[in-house]
């Protein structure tokens, strides 16, 4: 295997997971920040409300 490939193998395996990992980790704070809760709060009620 030359060894050009073997290094971005490991170096997309070890890099891409931790890339990976901050975005789902911002995703998360994102999504469960409390001061995000009221606007949450009314894009879940919009499909309900009569135009």
């Amino acid at each position: 295997m030359p060894a050009a490939y073997k290094f971005f193998a490991e170096f997309a395996q070890t890099w891409g997971l931790l890339y990976f990992v901050a975005v789902f980790l911002a995703v998360l704070i994102y999504a469960l920040a409390p001061s995000r809760k009221d606007r949450f709060d009314a894009a879940s009620r919009m499909p309900l409300q009569e135009d």
